[in-house]
Formats: C-alpha cells, structure tokens, sequence
C-alpha cells in the first residue's frame, strides 16, 4: 500500500480548518435554511466507500423534501452551486476525505473494483477531482439519458476510474493546486 503524502494530510488538515472556521457563520444560515426547506435536520448522511474500501458517512446539505423525494427549489440552487457539498469539509477534517481525491461513491462500485483499478482505493475520496470537474453536470447529463443507470454504469463510471487511476500515478503536490485552482475557477463560472 502507498503510504499517504506528509504534504497531502498537511493541505487537507490546514486548509478544511481555516475554511470551515471562515465559513461557519455561513455554514449556520445554510443549515437554517436547508432545515425550514427540507425539514430538520438540514443535514444529509448516506454511507460512502472510502480509503480501502471501508465505508463512512459523507455529509451534505439536504436537497431533497424526505416526505415525497422531490427536489427543493434551494435544493437545486444548492446543487447548482456545489453549496450541498460543504459539509464535507468535516469529512475532510475528520480524516474520512482529502480535499483532492476520487469522488466518493456509493457500495457497489469502487469497492468492487479489480485488479489495477483497486489501486483507487488506496487514495482518500476528495471533494474534487479531475473526473468531478470534467463530469460537475453529471445529474444533467444521466438526466438526457434513456436508461441512466445503463449509461452510469457503461460509460460514465468507466471513464472515471480511468481518470481516477491516473491521479493515483501521477499523484503531487502541483497535480492536487492545480485542481483545487481549476475547481475554484470553474464555480466561479
């Protein structure tokens, strides 16, 4: 197993504390919010694959009403916005999450990976990556398919292994600023 970066741990600690200790006030009004929206709690757990394969809880803004599995108005700005994925800075801090890594998934995927593909899992899920910013309207685009989950699992999730994969070789320090740097420019937009 490839033993985690000194530096990777050392950004992803330092920069989810400062951010969630400057965002906090904010955080709060979006809990509020997503809370009047969605009920309370405004939070939203599911159980993710992480580093080796061991599951943990992700943490988001809720988007859905629980009662009729609607989408919200604020829940659709939220997704928009990639607001909904803030509360994974706790994720970050707590150590389950990088700031740079594999998008999380679901069971059912990374953790039935083969051969070389395994590799992945060896990396901590981020809040962004190479395959999260090429693929950021991915709810659109499984929206226009005809059988989304046939196209998810064909094309979309193949593809994003294979970018995943080569972050794991090509894993640096220039690699991860230069992602965190693209992911800043592209919710700008």
């Amino acid at each position: 197993m490839k033993k985690y970066p000194w530096w990777k741990a050392l950004m992803d600690y330092g920069l989810s504390f400062v951010a969630i200790i400057v965002l906090l006030p904010f955080f709060i009004i979006l809990i509020i919010i997503t809370s009047f929206d969605t009920g309370f709690p405004g939070i939203f757990r599911q159980k993710r694959i992480g580093r080796d394969g061991r599951a943990f809880t992700i943490y988001k803004l809720r988007t859905y009403h629980p009662a009729n599995a609607s989408k919200s108005h604020i829940g659709r700005w939220l997704r928009k916005t990639k607001l909904d994925e803030l509360p994974q800075l706790f994720n970050v801090l707590k150590g389950d999450m990088s700031l740079v890594g594999p998008r999380p998934d679901i069971p059912g995927y990374y953790d039935v990976l083969k051969g070389e593909y395994r590799l992945i899992l060896q990396l901590k899920p981020g809040l962004t990556s190479e395959a999260g910013i090429k693929f950021r309207n991915e709810e659109e685009l499984l929206n226009r398919q005809e059988n989304p989950l046939k196209y998810n699992d064909e094309i979309l999730f193949p593809e994003k292994v294979k970018m995943n994969l080569d972050y794991y070789h090509k894993l640096s320090f220039k690699k991860d600023a230069r992602i965190l740097l693209k992911t800043f420019s592209v919710l700008r937009k």
